[in-house]
């Protein structure tokens, strides 16, 4: 029967003590949470926290009365959840990488990318360095859609889903902030890319 309420009712009634009420949210919405973590992270155990720490972060928000129902509950768990892995990167100190293990070969069988030299590693960890410490000084707003769209590889829809503005504010966004990274670059004459 609770399977048939809406979001709005569903959290009103787990508000007064109904946990089944909750379960049905989780039971309509943990696939597409759990597929929007696993496709950012690429790990499936990693995945699995931060899809448990998003649910009990929306218990404890709606249990501290602090969740305001806009009938928007699926965008509310998508924002958390993405903050949660914004949060792990953070922490973890590093961006999601590409395994380095699968290696593209060429007809030959010769590895088609060799290893970078020491000095090329250099410059690049340099570079992306130059450009973390520029993305820092972003504002809020355009560092949040530049590492959506460039880290988390989100498009311009899911970024105005899970931000709550319109497509063509998180465009505009994009578009400063990307503005605002060449002035920094050419202010503090950083060159932004590998020769």
């Amino acid at each position: 029967m609770s399977d048939m309420l809406n979001d709005k009712e569903l959290v009103l009634n787990y508000q007064n003590g109904d946990v089944a009420s909750f379960q049905v949210l989780v039971d309509r919405y943990q696939n597409k949470i759990f597929s929007y973590i696993l496709m950012l992270v690429k790990d499936k155990q990693l995945a699995d926290d931060i899809f448990q720490d998003t649910f009990l972060k929306i218990i404890r928000t709606i249990k501290a009365g602090v969740y305001k129902e806009e009938g928007k509950f699926i965008q509310f768990a998508m924002r958390i959840a993405h903050n949660l892995i914004i949060d792990h990167f953070r922490k973890a100190k590093r961006l999601p990488m590409v395994d380095p293990t699968k290696e593209d070969y060429d007809m030959l069988d010769n590895a088609r990318f060799q290893d970078p030299s020491i000095e090329e590693q250099i410059v690049t960890e340099q570079i992306h360095d130059d450009l973390r410490k520029m993305i820092e000084y972003l504002p809020d707003d355009q560092r949040e859609v530049l590492v959506m769209r460039m880290y988390d590889d989100m498009s311009f829809k899911e970024i105005a889903d899970v931000t709550n503005v319109s497509i063509n504010t998180a465009l505009g966004r994009m578009r400063y902030a990307l503005i605002n990274l060449r002035k920094m670059a050419k202010k503090k004459n950083v060159i932004l890319t590998v020769a």
